[in-house]
């Protein structure tokens, strides 16, 4: 029997807590997810961490692991008697048999040769969500390819689809749970849940404060000195704002209750910050009028420096 050590698989210590078993193992297996990683034996990586996971997390295949003692990766172990005895392997040698079958085996000989249920892992995946989804609520498709045992005990990857509701108020990092949905269960075990953690996508307009927002409003020249009625828009749809004459760049104008919701009902505010823009490239005309407001008028922007 090949040895493998669980242990270094994980990036645990011998003596580490179940919380820091299962620590390690989420943590692990979130960062070599065949959705998620990049690293081409990333899937190999997350087979051997379900299995190193799949023993230490059972009280009684983690004892007996144990008794095996401390090894070189590979190291040809012969396992203890009382597992030989717990273990029927068809008249193949121990050499040939996979630790984990063994392991397992044992467990279930331990308890009159009755598996023990166990529920599934849980796993969690990223989906991307809009502002827009957020301030109105709605639904979206989580893809992924999790992993199951089929009728011989093979893992192998299964495409599912879960249609998942995004509440309204939603929040960036928010996570919601679709329970049994996740890892399968073995020996009538019930499922494992799938956590769905929310990334708010960058939006082309606005900036997120909390739940207020924020965007650049730009103003020709001539409506800021001369004010204007603009049209705006937010997440609700286009409104009106009034724009008082001798308006400065940088103001700042209040939507109220025009920003992002929250789960408690109260609402953000929606803020238009000015930002003067001038012609980049004027015509014949515009130029000249520019230049007769520059010998008529008296006005230095630059007076407090003098």
């Amino acid at each position: 029997m090949k040895f493998k050590d669980y242990y270094s698989a994980l990036g645990v210590e011998r003596t580490a807590s179940a919380a820091e078993i299962k620590q390690a193992y989420r943590k692990l297996a979130h960062k070599y997810h065949p959705d998620v990683s990049k690293d081409p034996s990333g899937e190999e990586r997350f087979k051997e961490i379900a299995e190193a996971y799949s023993t230490l997390k059972d009280a009684e295949k983690r004892a007996a692991y144990d008794q095996l003692g401390s090894h070189q990766p590979g190291e040809n172990v012969e396992p203890p008697h009382a597992w030989q005895q717990g273990f029927s392997d068809g008249g193949a040698s121990f050499g040939d048999v996979d630790m984990a079958d063994i392991l397992a085996a044992f467990a279930a000989s331990r308890q009159g040769g009755r598996p023990r249920p166990s529920r599934g892992e849980d796993y969690e995946v990223n989906t991307p969500i809009t502002l827009e989804q957020i301030y109105e609520g709605g639904e979206t498709d989580v893809r992924l390819s999790m992993p199951e045992y089929d009728e011989h005990g093979k893992l192998h990857r299964v495409p599912r689809t879960f249609r998942v509701r995004i509440p309204k108020g939603a929040e960036d990092g928010q996570r919601l749970r679709l329970s049994g949905k996740g890892g399968q269960g073995s020996d009538g075990g019930k499922h494992g849940d799938l956590y769905v953690m929310m990334k708010l996508i960058p939006h082309p307009l606005y900036r997120v404060t909390g739940k207020d927002l924020y965007f650049d409003l730009p103003l020709a020249p001539w409506e800021a000195v001369l004010g204007a009625v603009v049209q705006v828009p937010t997440l609700g749809g286009k409104v009106e704002l009034n724009i008082p004459a001798g308006t400065a760049a940088n103001r700042q104008f209040r939507l109220a209750r025009r920003g992002l919701p929250s789960a408690s009902g109260e609402q953000g505010n929606l803020y238009a910050v000015i930002r003067i823009e001038v012609p980049k490239t004027p015509t014949a005309r515009e130029r000249e009028l520019f230049e007769q407001l520059a010998a008529e008028s008296a006005f230095d922007p630059r007076q407090h420096l003098h």
